[in-house]
């Protein structure tokens, strides 16, 4: 069966090319670089380019010339979505226009809670323009992305309300998360994501069955703490539309069968949100393996 591998590409060299074009040339001349390393991704991964082309030529139907341009498109926009969240985190977030829907739900979020997203857009350039009361925001992370690259990505931040809270086997992960629910923070998932072993769920996306974590929900439940699900995608070249959703408790009830209907209607509901976000804007789903699989 094929499965995520939790690896993210890129290097420490990458980075820093970047985020100096950024600081001394500008977003313009850092999207222009990022023309050639897009045409580079498309080729440098069969596996990946596999996934996507069946996902915009089998799951949403486009013929395969078009198949094959959206997928040198995606790959330019998750660059974007790169290049503008660094530029956001390390202190410019006044070169984005943003335009908020459902900024109210996470307004009345006053004692902290969890929020769930997805590969899609960069909710974290929303996120960070909402400036969510000043609260610490915990972006619990599930990828195997090099060590090097994570302390290189907090050495360039200016919030130090933004914090990585990354999943281990020793299950040290939940504590910090409890931790973080405790003393009224944000905790942030991205719920259509998952590692070999992790409990799921299977519900219908895009016309195939694909597996869910049910993790994120199971947490929220645990601790009686609110949810909305988020979402932020790139309109234009410097402006974002941020999506936010009512807020939603899962009640956690003793009997485990009550319980799991519960957390199975709020997935359900996250999916339902996901994939209409999907269809809207099927250039910003990031997902480079087979997800059906």
């Amino acid at each position: 069966m094929a499965t995520w591998e939790g690896k993210s590409r890129g290097s420490v060299i990458g980075y820093r090319i970047f985020v100096w074009s950024i600081k001394n040339l500008g977003l313009n001349f850092a999207y222009f670089l990022l023309v050639f390393v897009s045409a580079y991704f498309v080729f440098a991964s069969k596996k990946a380019f596999g996934s996507m082309f069946y996902y915009f030529h089998i799951r949403l139907k486009q013929n395969r010339v078009n198949s094959i341009i959206s997928i040198f498109r995606n790959y330019y926009l998750m660059g974007q979505g790169l290049i503008d969240k660094t530029a956001v985190l390390s202190g410019l977030k006044d070169k984005f226009n943003f335009i908020h829907e459902g900024k109210e739900n996470l307004m009345e979020m006053r004692d902290g809670g969890i929020i769930i997203s997805g590969h899609i857009g960069n909710w974290e350039v929303g996120g960070k323009a909402l400036d969510l009361f000043g609260k610490k925001i915990n972006l619990v992370i599930l990828d195997g992305e090099e060590q090097a690259i994570k302390n290189y990505i907090s050495d360039i931040l200016t919030d130090r309300n933004v914090h990585f809270i990354k999943i281990g086997n020793d299950f040290s992960h939940l504590f910090k998360i409890k931790q973080a629910l405790e003393n009224k923070e944000f905790v942030s998932f991205l719920g259509d994501r998952f590692l070999d072993g992790n409990q799921t769920v299977r519900i219908d996306f895009l016309g195939e069955p694909a597996l869910f974590p049910l993790g994120p929900w199971q947490i929220a439940s645990y601790f009686n703490v609110p949810v909305s699900y988020v979402f932020a995608v790139k309109e234009s070249r410097k402006q974002y539309r941020f999506f936010a959703t009512p807020l939603k408790i899962i009640p956690y009830v003793r009997n485990p069968m009550q319980r799991s209907e519960l957390i199975m209607d709020s997935i359900k509901e996250y999916v339902s949100e996901f994939e209409s976000i999907t269809r809207k804007y099927p250039l910003q789903w990031y997902n480079y393996y087979n997800f059906w699989k």
